[in-house]
């Protein structure tokens, strides 16, 4: 008989894994994973599939694990989606896929599907079949290689967006090269998400599935420094832009440039990239005793959950209440259980230094959601006379990325908006012909998938227009 309930991950406990960095979810054992999949109705339909935006086709894939054929799930999972490792661990699905299935309100709750994605895709790497994937039948792929045949594309970045392009390229027989700015091949992969959401064994899987498919990548190159798009549009028939959303926002307050106030970004790198975490570690991190992270979205929901692993105590202060949280639930629900403390309906005015010139406290005001705009959203408003003032050691500001203005500053011809997103059309075509772009560059901070999804989006358009 098919269980009714959905099957939730195992997951470390909460106090064995405030004091590691290791991986919090464990993964589906193959008994729960075919249980999952059992629950599955392959709906004719399948709404799941329109809140997916890369089209996976989740039936299918399910419905291959659910009869055992697990190398079958791998070659659907695969040819719909190149980064499937990552998107099952880190994607919004409760948003997206699950939030269409249709077993969600009154059937036990969505199928799994993030997770069984996860299950397929670390089944693969595990068993060497993580380059597998869905070829046209009567040579037709040979034949899309030879049209593309001395063909090549620059791809500048390597986050999810650049991946996703470039493995597009590289399949249809496009000669592919990847120019990343820092020493390790990934981007927001390897310097933003942490090790406990998303191992960085796992990201290294899939950079090397990238260059098996012949994919040159170079590292130590900035764009607009060290190489410009110009001299790329000299060597290659096209430039793919996915340099994402690097550029951090700050509160604007007075003692912001005190020690012991850090961006998320700078955080985030020196812990995730650069293994500051570890005895003997080249890179510093200040071990704060009591860390406050500003913001209510997954960075900071990251960031504070990093600081609880460093030893401290960590409050999170946000200007809004609980239900306007962009951060996932899963994330919020997982800090909360690690100890994290939300000081809801606040915001910094000043952030306190000492002689030393180091952060001694935080100056808080209290906050109202005031009333509803036309869209309904409540902005919250400072309350008169609210103000109080509470010890810190360390701040961590978590309020948002744009892109880096180093493209736009590079190549004038460009049209970027106001934000410093790139302009461009819904398949990634700019203003500069043969420059395309896709993800946070193009969009704003945003989530792996839509990155991703506009990578492949790009990637059909270039092989459109270098035919």
């Amino acid at each position: 008989m098919v269980k009714t309930e959905r099957h939730e991950m195992p997951s470390q406990s909460a106090e064995v894994r405030r004091h590691n960095f290791e991986e919090v979810a464990l993964g589906y054992t193959p008994e729960l994973a075919q249980e999952e999949a059992e629950r599955c109705l392959h709906c004719k339909n399948a709404p799941c599939m329109t809140g997916c935006p890369v089209g996976v086709r989740i039936p299918d894939f399910i419905a291959r694990v659910k009869s055992g054929d697990m190398e079958g799930a791998v070659r659907i999972l695969n040819s719909d989606n190149n980064l499937s490792a990552i998107c099952g661990r880190v994607c919004p699905q409760e948003s997206q896929c699950e939030k269409y299935c249709v077993r969600k309100l009154n059937l036990g709750g969505s199928v799994a599907i993030g997770n069984l994605e996860r299950y397929v895709a670390d089944y693969a790497i595990q068993n060497g079949l993580d380059g597998l994937y869905e070829e046209a039948e009567d040579g037709a792929d040979l034949a899309k290689k030879n049209e593309y045949a001395g063909k090549s594309v620059a791809v500048i970045g390597s986050g999810p967006s650049s991946l996703s392009c470039a493995s597009d390229l590289a399949r249809a027989g496009v000669k592919v090269v990847m120019y990343e700015a820092l020493h390790k091949a990934g981007g927001v992969l390897v310097y933003g998400i942490p090790e406990f959401r998303l191992p960085k064994e796992v990201v290294g899987k899939v950079v090397d599935k990238v260059k098996a498919l012949g994919v040159d990548v170079e590292t130590n190159v900035v764009c607009g420094k060290t190489v410009f798009i110009d001299e790329l549009l000299f060597e290659h028939d096209a430039v793919f832009i996915g340099t994402g959303a690097g550029l951090p926002s700050f509160l604007r307050v007075k003692g912001e440039n005190l020690n012991g106030v850090y961006s998320a970004n700078e955080y985030l790198t020196r812990v995730n990239l650069m293994k500051a975490y570890k005895d003997g570690a080249v890179t510093p991190i200040l071990h704060g005793k009591k860390v406050c992270v500003v913001g209510g979205g997954n960075v900071a929901m990251d960031a504070a959950r990093t600081a609880v692993r460093l030893g401290a105590d960590v409050h999170l202060v946000y200007r809004r209440g609980r239900d306007e949280m962009p951060a996932r639930a899963e994330e919020i629900g997982h800090a909360e259980e690690e100890g994290v403390v939300f000081d809801l309906l606040q915001n910094p005015v000043e952030i306190l230094g000492d002689e030393n010139g180091n952060v001694c406290g935080v100056r808080l005001v209290k906050m109202q959601l005031g009333e509803p705009d036309a869209s309904g959203r409540r902005s919250p408003v400072a309350i008169e006379g609210s103000e109080y003032d509470v010890e810190f050691d360390e701040v961590i500001v978590a309020l948002g990325t744009t892109p880096n203005p180093l493209i736009k500053n590079s190549m004038p011809s460009l049209e970027t908006s106001k934000r410093g997103t790139i302009v461009a059309d819904e398949n990634g075509r700019t203003s500069v012909p043969r420059v395309y772009v896709g993800g946070d560059a193009m969009t704003g901070a945003a989530t792996v998938i839509l990155a991703m999804g506009a990578g492949k989006k790009a990637a059909k358009a270039i092989l459109e227009d270098i035919k």
